[in-house]
């Protein structure tokens, strides 16, 4: 059965779908039958990233309401043949989604695929419960800024009180990204260091990732970053995506060590 993956933050901008595109491509290149899930009803925008707007049909609301089987939405990757995607839907309300029927999908989804990534919506409404609902795993997103870090707190509680896992008694397996970290501005005390956010948020760290400018232009291609081997944003998602794997893989010092909260508590 398939480990169910969950890409959150609770704030928007910070980088969800960036991620999950790039962890999806990350682990299929590593052999793993992946599938990316995009369930940000009405404001996709993870077809873009992966380049396959263009290509899409039915979407993940059009299987949950019976209008196709899941093999007709289900859109095979350009580059990455063991990597497919499953869109949202760009006009349907978020508050369609039904508990039941994302149980369904997520189960028949588990018998085909070893990973299923979810992209959750911004906020904390109806659509970021149902993401997080089934998680086996949450990778917890978070710029060094003090409001996505206190966002990202936010839905660590909820996660930890609303999961299924949670409900049953058990735990969803939590981690931090840092993402677009500057070392120079955290040096200078400017920004949160990574140690400042894994002290408030009291998490174990699974990657940093730089800021990046080819981040966006490799978006406005849809050809996700990790495919560029001269980028260090491309290598820390790499890295990640061996952790998720098992693999015991140092994560470079790139993080800064000074920070804002060093410097203002100094």
């Amino acid at each position: 059965m398939g480990e169910v993956i969950t890409i959150t933050s609770g704030k928007g901008g910070v980088g969800k779908s960036t991620t999950t595109a790039n962890l999806a491509v990350g682990l299929a290149r590593e052999g793993k039958r992946v599938v990316a899930i995009d369930f940000d009803i009405g404001l996709r925008n993870l077809d873009m990233i992966l380049g396959l707007e263009n290509r899409i049909v039915y979407d993940v609301v059009n299987v949950m309401s019976g209008d196709c089987n899941l093999s007709q939405a289900l859109i095979n990757d350009k580059r990455t043949k063991n990597l497919y995607f499953l869109p949202a839907s760009q006009s349907k309300d978020k508050d369609i989604l039904d508990k039941k029927k994302v149980r369904a999908l997520i189960d028949e989804l588990k018998k085909e695929f070893e990973y299923i990534f979810i992209d959750s919506p911004a906020g904390i409404e109806s659509g970021f419960e149902h993401s997080i609902f089934l998680a086996d795993r949450a990778l917890i997103i978070s710029t060094p800024e003090v409001s996505s870090v206190r966002d990202a707190d936010r839905v660590i509680g909820i996660i930890d009180a609303k999961s299924e896992k949670a409900i049953n008694g058990s735990e969803v397996i939590k981690h931090i990204i840092v993402n677009r970290i500057k070392p120079e501005m955290v040096e200078r005390g400017e920004m949160l260091s990574v140690q400042d956010v894994l002290n408030i948020l009291s998490l174990p760290l699974i990657g940093v990732v730089p800021e990046d400018e080819g981040v966006v232009s490799s978006t406005n291609r849809g050809e996700p970053i990790i495919y560029n081997d001269k980028s260090d944003s491309a290598a820390a998602y790499r890295r990640i995506s061996k952790r998720i794997l098992g693999e015991d893989i140092e994560i470079p010092d790139i993080r800064g060590k000074k920070g804002f909260l060093k410097r203002l508590f100094s």
